[in-house]
């Protein structure tokens, strides 16, 4: 189906919109990903995304804005999916070096957690953790754009979230599959927008009051 066949079938006609409790979630900025001496850490698409993505997480934090990250890792294969991956069925695992959080992106603050599926969401403690900040909004960021961040999108436009891509936050292993599924994310689940629009949008809004430990 061509650009043109979606429109004309109503692919994209209805923006997600922002709401007014927005939180970012950070999907598997971990050294496996963002460090040269691992097999699939030296991407040039997700070393910008993760500089882009650490500016636009320290302009959020003061603003009390809710900060969610995941990495990924499992005991053995006994207990890990059936990945294709070879680099994740023999260097994902619990107490390597290669699922330590990203430094650049990382804070005390932010809620940091390991998953073992492709979505942020699928068995992991996010869902309570947004239910207490009584988040609305979702703004994604991370890697993979056509793996991870993608299941990420489909779960949280699944849970009733409005969803928000930041762009540049993301990454792949090549432009094109990076590009196809921000297209195809954007006809369905998400609006996409560059972390400058993100950030002057974030900027607008009240101060975050946490609710979370009242």
């Amino acid at each position: 189906m061509s650009d043109a066949n979606y429109s004309k079938a109503g692919y994209g006609s209805v923006p997600i919109g922002r709401g007014t409790r927005p939180a970012i979630l950070v999907v598997d900025f971990q050294t496996a990903f963002t460090d040269p001496q691992y097999t699939i850490g030296g991407l040039p698409m997700i070393h910008a995304a993760v500089d882009r993505t650490a500016a636009l997480l320290n302009l959020a934090r003061p603003l009390g804005i809710p900060v969610a990250k995941c990495y990924t890792a499992y005991g053995s294969q006994a207990d890990m999916p059936r990945w294709k991956v070879k680099t994740v069925r023999e260097e994902f695992i619990y107490g390597h070096p290669c699922t330590a959080m990203e430094p650049k992106v990382d804070h005390p603050s932010d809620y940091n957690f390991c998953k073992n599926a492709p979505s942020i969401f699928f068995h992991t403690p996010l869902i309570t953790f947004l239910a207490k900040h009584q988040v609305d909004t979702v703004i994604i960021a991370g890697c993979t754009t056509s793996g991870c961040v993608r299941a990420s999108v489909v779960d949280a436009f699944s849970y009733g979230f409005r969803v928000l891509v930041a762009e540049d936050c993301c990454g792949d292993a090549d432009q094109g599959p990076h590009n196809d599924n921000l297209r195809d994310m954007e006809r369905r689940y998400a609006d996409i927008l560059t972390a400058d629009e993100i950030e002057a949008w974030l900027s607008t809004l009240p101060p975050f009051v946490s609710r979370a430990a009242d």
